[in-house]
């Protein structure tokens, strides 16, 4: 089992490397699913062919699929959010309240995911490239997992208070559904999903880049915030490079100048990662066929699916009477990290995006003393009170 995930700022071309990989792919004669979980689909577009929701043979060992997030949230919560709209609306809230109010937050993308992973985990292909979103979308379905723990988990601290009461009102709406048993049965899958994604020998992560400042900016984002949920990242691929003209003309010559910093900007942010580069194409690259040739190009004799880089993940190790929990967060400095502590639970903030880092019951009573960045990771110190 195979997931390769690529993301990048909108407009790098993604789709198009994603669908020239898993093309690359399925010609080594593995099951190969390239689907795309973005809501403005250009799947299709890139393949010149139409998709659906199910995945498609369009070629040899080659399947693609575009993700109907609506869908699939109905078929892994549609009757337990009937049940609960359905409660609360006979509670006095209008119809489009309780609608919202049954929704778990973030379903459409756990709901997306999973529905890879089951694809994936059933042993329908030996591997999935996944087409993202741009980079903030993308974050936000991979910290899904995350959130969608955290809420189970607060749902399940007020279930002995909150749904007594209404359980007995689901069960007379429908009779025989638990709302709960639902849910945590649908926490099992997530948690198994959450395990998946962050097996360095399963997932890997790929940033797509353009030799642009802005560019090559978001992508050092997400290789932060990639960081900080644990998520391995095994290669950076570079698009859209220019030759070195053969023309003195200023136009063209400006354009190759400007990207040259640009590109060694990357080999040297982004070490000690991989860095693939994906010439300028003159014409647009659509098609199977330009796709297959464009995967070759990519990757030449390399296997495509294989892990090209693993890196640190969390770690946590003693000194002393002490504990250090390590983080890798790239690119990041000690002033832009909010920490703050609830129990076993350590909350780790960088701007928008906070994940919850379950401490080990041996450090349960030990104080967070002091943090500080080490080489590209934020180190915790832990001590008695």
């Amino acid at each position: 089992m195979r997931i390769i995930l690529f993301l990048g700022k909108g407009g790098v071309g993604k789709t198009t490397v994603s669908a020239a990989t898993a093309a690359q792919i399925a010609k080594t004669g593995k099951k190969t699913l390239i689907v795309s979980t973005d809501l403005a689909h250009s799947l299709a577009d890139s393949l010149n062919t139409e998709l659906t929701s199910q995945p498609k043979e369009i070629a040899q060992n080659l399947w693609a699929q575009e993700i109907n997030a609506l869908d699939e949230v109905r078929t892994y919560w549609g009757k337990a959010q009937e049940y609960l709209s359905s409660t609360l609306r006979q509670q006095g809230m209008d119809d489009v309240a309780a609608e919202e109010m049954a929704l778990i937050p973030g379903m459409d993308e756990v709901a997306s995911l999973l529905n890879i992973y089951r694809r994936v985990e059933a042993g329908d292909f030996d591997t999935a490239v996944i087409d993202a979103a741009p980079t903030g979308e993308t974050v936000r379905l991979l910290s899904m997992p995350d959130v969608f723990s955290y809420y189970v988990k607060k749902m399940n601290r007020f279930q002995g208070a909150i749904f007594s009461m209404v359980r007995p009102m689901l069960k007379n709406v429908v009779p025989g559904v638990d709302v709960m048993e639902t849910v945590e049965a649908l926490n099992v899958q997530v948690k198994a999903l959450r395990e998946t994604l962050i097996n360095s020998d399963i997932s890997s992560y790929r940033l797509v880049v353009n030799p642009e400042k802005m560019v090559i900016k978001e992508a050092l984002r997400a290789e932060t915030y990639l960081a900080l949920y644990g998520y391995p990242i095994d290669m950076v691929v570079c698009n859209r490079i220019l030759p070195k003209p053969a023309t003195e003309d200023p136009f063209i010559v400006a354009m190759y100048q400007q990207q040259r910093p640009y590109l060694k900007m990357i080999y040297d942010t982004f070490a000690p990662l991989p860095v693939l580069e994906v010439p300028y194409a003159p014409h647009e690259i659509v098609g199977l066929d330009m796709l297959q040739d464009l995967g070759g190009q990519l990757y030449g004799s390399k296997n495509p699916d294989q892990v090209f880089f693993k890196g640190r993940l969390q770690e946590i190790d003693k000194a002393g009477d002490e504990y250090i929990l390590r983080l890798p967060l790239p690119h990041v400095e000690i002033d832009k990290v909010t920490m703050s502590r609830k129990g076993d639970e350590l909350y780790v903030e960088i701007g928008n995006f906070k994940r919850a880092i379950t401490l080990p019951s041996s450090m349960s009573g030990l104080e967070a003393k002091r943090a500080k960045m080490v080489s590209g990771s934020l180190e915790v110190r832990f001590g008695a009170p």
